[in-house]
């Protein structure tokens, strides 16, 4: 970068023209001031120009602001080498060249020219063409002062006006501000106060508090499943399941029958917002079920809360109190068809063991009749105590044969009847076993006939037995069905309120408040974000 050569002193060459007081008219396009050329110093309206020029960059315009700078000038005639020099140019001129005014003035009326003034006021020439000032009458006071204010009152003027412009804007978006948040908002929430507070009809609300609990003793389960017992897990389910039953349409269905719940919400003493229509469907009819009926289930002490809301305070009650009893029913309805079943198979178990007993002690009967036999084990012990003692008799009988035979001359009639009584006891003895094993005429051998009955005995036995062990899986699932037994208890009666519940007013009305702000407040920020962004 050049710096160019400074000095105290200036040869400066006064033109004719400037001596005289009459200003002379001026070119509409000033020629651009030279640089000097090598050697020569710049005069001192040069170094003030070139001071201005680096003050005015250092003011950090924008480029906006240099095109208007520019734009003006061209309008006012003034020759800027550059958009900075048009700056200082209609500054030293005292012309705003940010103000907006400025431009908006200088558009002249279609089919005129308007023509570019010098910056003190003389007339401009234009394509060789002299253009005198316009003639305007004597307005005294209204003239404007021949002197030029101080550079820093310029700057507080301006800043004041800006300031004010400012405050104006201000006061306008605040305004318009309030308006529309008093008509999306506050007008909105003092129609609903006035309408809780003045129209709503007043709505009475029963609580209750019910649990289901089990009929199984603390001590009945063992092991894994008894970590439960007692607890509110051991009956989530069926509170669940009865929960659902009581917020579903089968309830309404009851209590519509049994109690006129249509009837009840269309009486025309309630106001048309909360009044069901005659005409209404069951869907209708359903929502507004859902409204009033509000059924609640708390895991961690397995407590269902129940809150009817009616007109009346009776109705409120008798809704109240007919949802418990239809809850009691559903509870006997979970586990009956379970009962029922354990019952009905231990019941045809038992029955079945009962017959088959029956047909083996028949069937034993009637082998005692084929075989004339009442008890094998004694007829079989008889006889061979028969033969028993037959033999004891042969032996006897045998030992005196031998101490007859040992003598020298022995007694033949007596041998001969020893003989014969030995024969007969061996001959008796083979007709007793035969008897036993081999089969008669008129059935089976005894060893058969015994087999039998034994068969046919040890079947009955068996078939007692098994009636035993039936008769104590009935016994046992009759103690597990009344186990399974579910019971529902109230702990909080349905008591009917002597006050209107509902409607709440100041809360309802700063809820409704807090809605409306905040979709003013969405729409709002939808709105700007999507003006941010067409405006970029």
């Amino acid at each position: 970068m050049t710096t160019k050569p400074k000095a105290k002193k200036f040869r400066i060459r006064r033109d004719s023209s400037m001596g005289s007081d009459t200003p002379q008219p001026q070119a509409a396009t000033a020629p651009a001031p030279q640089a000097p050329t090598s050697g020569q110093v710049d005069s001192a309206a040069v170094v003030q120009g070139e001071t201005d020029l680096d003050a005015i960059r250092r003011e950090g315009l924008t480029g906006r602001q240099l095109r208007m700078a520019r734009r003006v000038a061209q309008k006012q005639g003034i020759a800027a080498t550059s958009d900075f020099d048009a700056v200082r140019q209609l500054r030293k001129a005292g012309i705003d060249p940010f103000q907006r005014n400025t431009i908006l003035e200088l558009v002249a009326p279609e089919g005129t020219a308007a023509a570019p003034a010098s910056p003190n006021g003389a007339p401009t020439q234009e394509l060789g063409r002299i253009q005198l000032p316009q003639t305007v009458p004597d307005q005294g006071a209204n003239l404007p002062s021949t002197e030029r204010a101080a550079p820093s009152q310029q700057r507080g003027n301006e800043i004041f006006k800006i300031q004010r412009d400012i405050a104006k804007r201000r006061r306008r978006k605040l305004a318009l501000l309030f308006t529309r948040l008093g008509f999306f908002v506050f007008l909105p929430t003092i129609l609903v106060a006035y309408y809780f507070m003045f129209m709503a009809t007043p709505m009475f609300a029963t609580n209750s508090e019910f649990v289901i609990q089990q009929a199984e003793p603390a001590s009945a389960a063992g092991g894994l499943g008894g970590l439960f017992q007692g607890t509110s897990m051991a009956t989530q389910q069926d509170s669940i399941t009865v929960q659902s039953y009581l917020a579903s349409r089968a309830a309404l269905v009851r209590l519509d029958e049994d109690h006129g719940f249509r009837e009840h919400f269309s009486n025309p003493e309630l106001d048309e917002i909360q009044r069901l229509a005659p005409d209404a469907s069951n869907e209708d009819l359903f929502n507004l079920f859902k409204k009033h009926v509000k059924i609640s289930y708390d895991p961690t002490e397995g407590i269902l809360r129940m809150e009817v809301i009616a007109s009346t305070p009776e109705a409120s009650q008798t809704f109240s109190q007919a949802l418990i009893s239809y809850a009691e029913e559903q509870v006997d309805q979970l586990t009956l068809r379970l009962r029922e079943d354990q019952m009905a198979g231990a019941l045809t178990s038992y029955e079945n063991a009962e017959f088959r007993r029956t047909e083996a002690l028949n069937e034993w009967l009637i082998i005692q009749q084929e075989t004339a036999t009442l008890d094998p084990v004694q007829e079989s012990g008889a006889i061979i105590a028969q033969v028993s003692a037959l033999e004891s008799q042969r032996q006897q009988l045998q030992l005196s044969l031998s101490g007859k035979l040992s003598v020298a001359r022995p007694n033949q009639a007596q041998v001969d009847g020893l003989r014969a009584q030995i024969s007969n006891l061996e001959t008796l003895i083979s007709d007793l076993r035969a008897q036993m094993t081999t089969a008669t005429t008129g059935g089976g051998s005894i060893a058969a006939n015994n087999t039998k009955l034994r068969l046919a005995e040890e079947n009955y036995a068996f078939q007692t037995v098994m009636v035993q062990q039936a008769l104590t899986q009935m016994e046992v699932a009759q103690v597990e069905a009344n186990r399974q037994v579910r019971y529902l208890s109230v702990g909080v009666e349905p008591i009917a309120p002597d006050e209107a519940t509902y409607p709440r007013a100041f809360e309802n009305t700063v809820l409704a408040f807090l809605i409306f702000a905040g979709i003013y407040l969405m729409i709002s920020l939808t709105s700007s974000i999507l003006r941010e962004q067409v405006t970029a």
